[in-house]
């Protein structure tokens, strides 16, 4: 499961306001401060965020050992890219 602190390093990533998160996600502004503040919440909505974020291009790192982290997916190449027509 995801963490606050992933949830926050995403959405800077993305560069998502707290209501456009909550807005994609189907949840309250406020519930989206509590994530990113490490407050207790639902897994339902850990896993809304978690969705919205991966579907945005993000890549959540599981526990390694140094920590849980996130990167953003390498952004598809263009199919011509030879710069020919």
């Amino acid at each position: 499961m995801v963490s606050g602190a992933q949830v926050r390093g995403a959405r800077a990533m993305l560069r998502l306001t707290v209501s456009e998160l909550a807005e994609r996600s189907s949840v309250a502004p406020n519930t989206v401060v509590r994530v990113v503040a490490e407050k207790p919440v639902n897994t339902g909505t850990l896993s809304a965020f978690q969705q919205v974020l991966e579907a945005a291009g993000v890549i959540f790192m599981p526990e390694n050992g140094e920590g849980p982290g996130v990167r953003l997916r390498k952004a598809a190449s263009p199919a011509n890219s030879n710069g020919k027509d």
